[in-house]
């Protein structure tokens, strides 16, 4: 019994330390890290997606499995890290990123695998840059953390696209 009233004085007081507080500021850099990389991570999701299904070899098709459920996964967390940190997340793709998934998804078969391989290849090496600047210089604590752990993944994924090589005809 006083174990778990221990306990339980001891959950409201790390609650009262907390509720007061306001969200962690995020910089200007920080808040360009979030809109670039979101955008990013939604078109990695329906890429991956569309690979999935369009991809001609097994190799496309899983990668794009791995993708979509990856890059899902960490858009659900920069949304809720974003959140903390008082920033918001764009509910859709840019022009930029939509235009890219609409060419994606009307090419067919071994043209489908190229152009995916590259745009894969593309955002990768962009948002990777991005992840590792924010691991190492971000100003919000939350933000830099998710980027480092992130930054991993990203790296695995360009390990992935590699190990596929060039889509073959």
């Amino acid at each position: 019994m006083r174990a778990s009233c221990l306990f339980a004085t001891a959950m409201l007081l790390c609650l009262a330390g907390t509720a007061g507080k306001a969200a962690e500021p995020a910089s200007a850099a920080d808040r360009s890290f979030v809109a670039m990389v979101s955008q990013g991570g939604m078109f990695e999701v329906e890429a991956g997606t569309a690979a999935a299904t369009q991809g001609s070899t097994q190799d496309i098709r899983d990668q794009g499995t791995t993708e979509q459920h990856d890059h899902g996964l960490v858009g659900d967390k920069l949304k809720r890290t974003a959140a903390a940190a008082g920033l918001s997340f764009p509910g859709a793709l840019n022009q930029r990123f939509s235009r890219e998934l609409a060419a994606l998804k009307a090419a067919q078969g071994s043209q489908f695998d190229a152009l995916y391989l590259q745009d894969m290849d593309d955002i990768h090496a962009k948002d990777g840059a991005a992840f590792a600047k924010e691991a190492s210089g971000g100003t919000n604590l939350g933000l830099r953390a998710f980027a480092t752990e992130t930054h991993r993944i990203v790296l695995r994924h360009i390990g992935e696209l590699r190990a596929i090589g060039p889509a073959k005809s």
